[in-house]
């Protein structure tokens, strides 16, 4: 396993402590999500592959849904 960052660390312990255990999540702490990329609280840049796992597969922030949501 590769050494997580101090500031990840911190969400993940509290995960860990409080939320629920139904699945093992990844070391990753999400902060946000555009398109198709995702950045965790350390400045670290991924490619989201798990679009499709949930009802995230227009991608983050998508303009047209972001516009719509504001507009309301």
């Amino acid at each position: 396993m590769t050494t997580i960052a101090t500031h990840s660390q911190t969400f993940i312990q509290m995960e860990e402590q409080y939320g629920a255990h139904n699945y093992h999540p990844l070391d990753v702490v999400i902060e946000r999500g555009e398109g198709v990329w995702v950045y965790d609280v350390d400045g670290r840049k991924y490619l989201d592959c798990l679009a499709a796992y949930s009802a995230v597969n227009q991608g983050h922030c998508h303009p047209r849904i972001m516009q719509r949501w504001w507009s309301r």
